[in-house]
């Protein structure tokens, strides 16, 4: 009714004055810190095409809004369909449910109804040629999980297998896959601090540094244990490795299983987070 009345009563200019606040409501807003919200994930094409987003809002009452996680919902429903590259490209997608606005029109328009600062972090879209791609959304939205596997069998058990592994990864947060994975500058720099952290040591000190050479290494094999997925221990089975956990599912079904790729989302990785004392924001408010 505002729209039109500040429009004189022409329905599309009203419908543009609304868009144009919805913006300029967005902007106000643009400079406050939104490291809450949830990880969104969606399985399309016969399992084969997947997509997981990070919208980010202020608080975790906006993130455990419907509305909120309706919104998110339909932004990574179209981000399974998006060929964008990058979050700026995507935004300037029309939006699929209302074409005459694009990604950003509606981002602007969900910011002045919600009335929180919100923002589409960022996102990954994987396209398996030869397999499957599984998701898990652990604690409501806090972690998201994709994993995909190159396989020729589509069962219910190998899917039931790689959400197995899609939760170790939620829990573990592994940074490869595989030791033949892990980059040389990694190694390197790995190697570093545990040189330092060993001749730092006074039970090390009249060691000579062939020994500490070693005694490197082995630490080293260890720590790439925890860092490489398929040779964690399994968080069911602790006396499996990943690997072996995968494995045997294989043999179990007659067909190999290789995971080639994994997202992990954690919402606010990263982020800086706004210190928050609720009785104070309440006592704001009602001054």
């Amino acid at each position: 009714k505002k729209a039109l009345n500040e429009t004189n009563g022409d329905m599309d200019e009203a419908v543009e004055y609304l868009r144009k606040n919805g913006q300029a409501k967005a902007e106000k807003k643009a400079g406050r810190i939104a490291a809450e919200g949830i990880v969104a994930t969606t399985i399309k094409g016969d399992d084969k095409v997947a997509a997981i987003v990070e919208v980010n809002a202020e608080t975790d009452f906006v993130a455990k809004n419907e509305v909120f996680q309706t919104y998110v919902k339909e932004v990574v429903e179209q981000l399974a369909d998006s060929n964008a590259a990058d979050v700026e490209g995507f935004k300037a997608e029309p939006w699929a449910l209302d074409t005459s606005m694009t990604v950003q029109d509606k981002l602007a328009a969900m910011i002045a109804k919600i009335g929180e600062n919100m923002n589409i972090r960022r996102f990954e879209k994987v396209v398996s040629e030869n397999g499957i791609v599984v998701s898990y959304i652990h604690a409501g939205g806090k972690i998201g999980v994709l994993v995909e596997a190159e396989t020729q069998c589509h069962s219910d058990a190998v899917k039931e297998a790689l959400k197995n592994v899609a939760m170790q990864i939620a829990a573990l947060k592994p940074q490869f896959i595989t030791e033949k994975d892990v980059p040389a500058d990694f190694i390197e720099k790995e190697t570093e601090i545990l040189t330092a952290q060993a001749k730092n040591d006074p039970k090390n000190a009249n060691k000579p540094d062939n020994i500490i050479a070693k005694m490197i290494e082995g630490r080293l094999k260890k720590e790439l244990k925890e860092f490489c997925l398929v040779d964690q221990p399994y968080v069911k089975d602790g006396d499996l490795t990943v690997q072996k956990y995968i494995d045997s599912v294989a043999k179990e079904i007659g067909a190999d299983i290789q995971i080639v790729r994994y997202v992990r989302f954690e919402t606010g990785e990263g982020l800086e987070k706004k210190d928050e004392n609720f009785a104070e924001e309440v006592a704001k408010a009602m001054n």
